[in-house]
């Protein structure tokens, strides 16, 4: 069958062979480590609330919440009284600069994070926000902004009125899900669903410095797929992330959530499917799977489609409570890893709550194409005890790091073939909600692997919003 397609063959199991698979790692080099610098705080009473198992302040999924540019960090959030709010500090520095830039949280609702991205082409700064199947709202800095912080006053007025556009273009009555990535040429792309969970599809739009484009979708929902227990007609496909490599590739992991729960083995677990996986080479116009083979074209008839062939590289039923919107990032010679997490067949083959299964039996697992091209995956052998998502980055030597709820980190080293994973920072002291959200930039910048999180609160109550550092291998 096309949908079942598989790079199965290719997988190497649980465990893999610590051979030099990667063929990054040289002997000399470090293996994972951190050392913590500091912290800093963000706000004293930052807002709280629980939705969705999650605040809408650090939700892992969020791209980018905090993201660092030119020698500054910078960081968004809302406030006790529902202000959207960017700040920036000097890397390094203790203090940061706030500016509220005109907008109010309208819903108790954690999917409406806010995003953040830089178009390198003129300097500004973009933010989006509010939005869960629903309008958005769209603020960008002036001209330059970014390119001259140090000379550049920090104030409101550097920042435009808020818009339920792009500059004018209206994309979707049902946006969610704001990511923005930097074009290799220094456009600002936005990725976004179309339409709503269970039903939608993957979107583009493009920004080259004077106007915003609709690129169009590139993924879609319809097709029929079939598990063990029944069948689905409808679905969305949730990205793990898109991110460029430094050659210029685009490079996406995601699932299937199915609109149909008949799918399922019980009614309270989640419909999630199989880790796929494509790539483009244009910047985004056309898709393609695994073997290079066109699958999709953005703004075409051809969208990526859970009938495709070759999608799949780690196939999984929905029975095991698969999270979505999980984690991905590539190495210095731009091959793919991500992070997925799910029950594991030996605690069982129906989880019938997603939440208490993944909190009480929840594994990640690292996934990665190897430098033959073949797919491994990796059982990170420490427990969830939580709902929510773990993220990953990998630091300039190509060793991987696992940041899971309530800020710890766990590290393997590329010269075992990621087959070392431990625990480096156990989470003490922070007393972390759950989530956390990456400096996905800072990374490559200054070898600090940044994250923001909340501390732990009750209701509505507010409570501590914080950035913390940690030095990696020099």
């Amino acid at each position: 069958m096309h949908r079942r397609t598989l790079l199965a063959a290719a997988l190497a199991g649980a465990v893999v062979t610590p051979a030099l698979a990667s063929g990054t790692a040289r002997a000399a080099d470090p293996g994972p480590s951190v050392t913590r610098t500091g912290t800093t705080t963000l706000d004293s009473q930052a807002l709280f609330f629980v939705s969705y198992d999650g605040l809408v302040n650090n939700n892992a999924f969020q791209k980018n919440g905090l993201l660092t540019y030119k020698g500054y960090q910078y960081a968004v959030w809302y406030t006790a009284d529902r202000n959207a709010v960017v700040g920036r500090r000097v890397l390094g520095g203790s203090t940061w600069s706030t500016v509220k830039v005109g907008h109010t949280l309208r819903y108790n609702d954690s999917h409406n994070v806010i995003s953040m991205g830089v178009s390198k082409i003129d300097g500004r700064l973009h933010l989006n926000m509010d939005s869960h199947s629903d309008g958005f709202t769209y603020v960008k800095s002036v001209a330059g902004l970014m390119d001259n912080p140090a000379g550049l006053s920090w104030t409101a007025s550097r920042f435009g009125a808020p818009q339920s556009t792009l500059d004018g273009l209206a994309l979707t009555t049902q946006f969610t899900y704001p990511q923005f990535i930097s074009t290799p040429e220094g456009r600002l792309q936005l990725s976004y669903r179309v339409a709503v969970s269970g039903n939608g599809r993957n979107a583009l739009a493009e920004y080259d410095g004077t106007r915003w484009t609709n690129l169009g979708e590139w993924s879609s929902s319809t097709g029929t797929y079939t598990s063990e227990h029944g069948s689905s007609t409808a679905r969305n496909m949730y990205l793990h992330g898109i991110d460029y490599d430094r050659g210029g590739r685009l490079h996406s992991f995601f699932t299937w959530r199915e609109q149909n729960g008949a799918v399922m083995c019980s009614s309270g677990g989640i419909t999630n499917h199989d880790t796929g996986y494509v790539y483009s080479d244009d910047r985004g116009r056309t898709w393609r799977n695994n073997a290079g083979t066109v699958v999709g074209t953005t703004g075409g008839s051809d969208k990526v489609s859970v009938t495709d062939a070759g999608l799949v590289v780690d196939p999984l039923n929905p029975d095991h409570s698969l999270m979505n919107q999980e984690s991905q990032f590539t190495d210095s010679a731009g091959r793919p890893h991500a992070i997925i997490s799910y029950v594991p067949g030996r605690f069982g083959q129906c989880t019938t709550n997603y939440v208490s299964d993944r909190t009480r039996n929840g594994r990640a697992f690292h996934v990665r194409r190897n430098a033959s091209g073949t797919w491994q995956k990796t059982e990170i052998p420490v427990p969830l005890n939580s709902s929510q998502r773990t993220k990953l980055i990998l630091d300039k030597y190509d060793n991987a790091y696992a940041i899971f709820p309530f800020g710890r980190i766990a590290g393997a080293s590329a010269a075992s073939g990621y087959t070392d994973w431990r625990i480096l920072f156990d989470g003490s002291g922070l007393n972390a909600f759950g989530e956390v959200v990456i400096d996905e930039t800072r990374v490559a910048q200054d070898g600090v692997l940044s994250f923001m999180y909340q501390e732990k609160s009750s209701g509505t109550t507010p409570s501590a919003l914080h950035v913390v550092d940690f030095r990696l291998p020099a």
